[in-house]
């Protein structure tokens, strides 16, 4: 059987928006991780560390330290802390996940602190990494929201991404199963 081929690592990037540095997580963000993913709300869309868990400082600081690095360097996506430029303070988390180098797409996956939402931050954010995938020469990024949760759905929108369909019964949450709403995102959308 041959071998898998390796999946390359992510380059090491910051990116900048005009309110925005998304950066690599530090023990500074520990904190405020844990706060953004323990939000009830939060805790409703995306569940963290697994269904039924509840979300734990300990969790914060394997994600910091350990969990988000590693995924860089694994080849399997990368992990943005999003900060306001002029405070430092973070205001989400931003990543690519499930990327299949063969294929050449991704995943854009995101949650947003209780203290910035309602403020067009995760907007700003999803086009700017989406934009930076195809850049690198991803020929999808796909965004995948519960068809309940209508804020991440107006993100996808609002970002540019066509919804395609639904994937029934797609994500485990705490409290049971969810459809998931699919958009995505390719170089030919950025020419209209």
């Amino acid at each position: 059987m041959p071998d898998r081929p390796s999946r390359p690592m992510m380059p090491s990037v910051i990116l900048e928006t005009e309110r925005l540095r998304l950066r690599a997580f530090v023990d500074s963000d520990i904190d405020d991780v844990y706060l953004l993913q323990a939000d009830p709300d939060s805790q409703r869309w995306v569940p963290l560390p697994w269904p039924g868990a509840p979300y734990t400082r300990a969790d914060a600081e394997r994600w910091c330290r350990e969990n988000g690095p590693a995924l860089r360097t694994s080849g399997g996506g990368q992990h943005w802390a999003a900060a306001e430029r002029d405070t430092g303070r973070l205001v989400g988390a931003f990543g690519l996940l499930r990327t299949d180098w063969q294929a050449m797409a991704t995943e854009l996956g995101y949650t947003l602190a209780p203290w910035a939402r309602g403020r067009g931050y995760a907007t700003e954010a999803a086009v700017a990494v989406s934009l930076w995938a195809i850049d690198q020469g991803f020929q999808r990024v796909e965004l995948k929201a519960a068809t309940a949760n209508t804020a991440s759905r107006r993100v996808a929108e609002r970002s540019g991404f066509t919804f395609e369909g639904i994937e029934r019964s797609a994500m485990p949450l705490h409290e049971g199963r969810t459809d998931l709403a699919c958009y995505s995102l390719i170089p030919a959308d950025l020419e209209r």
